[in-house]
């Protein structure tokens, strides 16, 4: 029997063994990674292109022709699309990134036949009809004006600008005349640069069989599809930060303020990368990181406060966020810094230290239980172009990262005056 009142015994992980995808060639030269894992007879498909709001023409570009891919095609209205899809159990999922486009569908494995045949008249025949395009316009402008109002939406597109200029593809935020350039000539001139053969990456994850990787081969496998054409070329986007320190956004009828600090930072080809991202979660990156413990928990400023690295391809960026009361944004502000120095001049405790270590490692087992949340990760190392050690070497860092690590790269890396501070909100007097 087993005793409840003995304490399991504790372990450490010692070592990360990354899922590595079975990686495969279609006929056609479209690269599949193959996650087979599971007893559940699901199966999920993603298709990753090139076509993120990094390669654009115009601004909406990437995302509406990305969403407008199941509102209809040469064999299927948008209602058709969604009554078959909903008939067979299927989801599905489209969104854009700065660098890359999605098209995700999940499957039971006895209907896969028949929702690979809506996926492939979705990728091969989309027809961008203008009276549903006209809808997802103007939804999207309803969300835009609401956005308006919304001191978070103002503080961080405000952020995005400072901190790389206006004609960066971080920078760049849609205007309400934007929207109403959006038309079908513009998504149909975009999918047909981006959504082809020469320019896709597959994932498969979950219970997959020889026969679903025969029905998928067959209708995106043989023969090239799309119009394929040379892989776009990488463009490249001149940093412009702004040379002022702090940046107001006034929105007088918010009762909150978003408060907004940052600056661009490591990318992840560095070799301090790793050991930086330590630093920032034992500095603000989970619930009791220095700042939610200090300007939570002791000084009750606000409800939350989080510090990350964003997931950009070059230039990602650090970023402070929190929201609070307006008379309170100058005190939190102070408190940042205040933690910032208490980082760069004294030893983080070991204990402490541990616990950064074990939370960090626990996140990173959650996030790769099952083939899909494999699939997710192993999608985010291919659009960043890491490495399959990626994750073996992420956790090694992490187990490695000493107390006098963490003051040297707070010492290197949190400089108080290259970060770039942006409040909306209610002007104070």
């Amino acid at each position: 029997m087993l005793d409840r009142t003995i304490q399991p015994e504790i372990k450490s992980l010692d070592e990360f063994n990354a899922l590595i995808p079975k990686r495969l060639k279609f006929p056609n030269g479209v690269p599949v990674n193959v996650l087979n894992v599971g007893d559940k007879e699901i199966v999920r498909i993603d298709f990753v292109f090139d076509a993120g709001r990094w390669h654009q023409e115009h601004k909406l570009q990437a995302l509406f022709t990305n969403n407008m891919l199941r509102e209809g095609t040469a064999s299927m209205t948008a209602a058709e699309i969604a009554e078959k899809l909903d008939s067979y159990g299927a989801w599905l999922d489209l969104s854009v990134s700065v660098s890359h486009a999605f098209v995700t569908l999940y499957s039971l494995n006895k209907y896969l036949e028949h929702t690979l045949d809506v996926l492939e008249s979705m990728l091969k025949e989309p027809t961008f009809p203008e009276k549903e395009l006209d809808v997802k316009v103007s939804n999207n402008l309803q969300q835009y004006y609401i956005g308006l109002k919304k001191t978070n939406v103002l503080a961080q597109k405000m952020f995005q600008r400072v901190l790389y200029g206006v004609e960066h593809p971080f920078g760049v935020s849609a205007e309400e005349e934007d929207y109403r350039q959006v038309n079908p000539l513009m998504l149909k001139a975009f999918f047909d640069s981006f959504y082809h053969s020469q320019n896709c990456t597959i994932f498969v994850s979950g219970k997959v069989s020889e026969a679903c990787l025969e029905m998928i081969r067959r209708r995106f496998g043989d023969a090239p599809f799309g119009k394929p054409q040379e892989h776009p070329m990488h463009k490249t986007f001149e940093v412009k930060t702004a040379e002022e320190k702090c940046f107001f956004v006034e929105q007088p009828e918010s009762s909150q303020s978003s408060v907004r600090m940052g600056m661009v930072t490591l990318d992840g080809d560095h070799p301090d990368f790793f050991k930086l991202r330590v630093l920032i979660t034992l500095f603000g990156g989970y619930f009791g990181s220095r700042l939610m413990s200090n300007i939570r928990e002791d000084k009750g400023y606000t409800y939350g406060i989080s510090a990350g690295v964003t997931s950009y391809p070059t230039t990602p960026a650090l970023v402070i966020g929190a929201e609070t009361t307006p008379e309170f944004v100058k005190p939190l502000i102070t408190e940042v810094y205040h933690e910032i120095d208490n980082l760069q001049q004294e030893l983080v405790s070991e204990d402490e230290l541990d616990m950064v270590r074990n939370y960090m490692i626990g996140d990173m087992c959650r996030n790769c239980e099952s083939a899909f949340s494999w699939a997710d990760a192993w999608i985010y190392a291919s659009t960043l172009d890491l490495p399959d050690t990626y994750f073996s070497d992420f956790f090694k860092a992490i187990k490695d990262t000493s107390a006098e690590d963490i003051r040297q790269l707070a010492q290197r890396y949190l400089c108080k005056e290259t970060l770039k501070e942006v409040v909306s909100g209610k002007k104070m007097s």
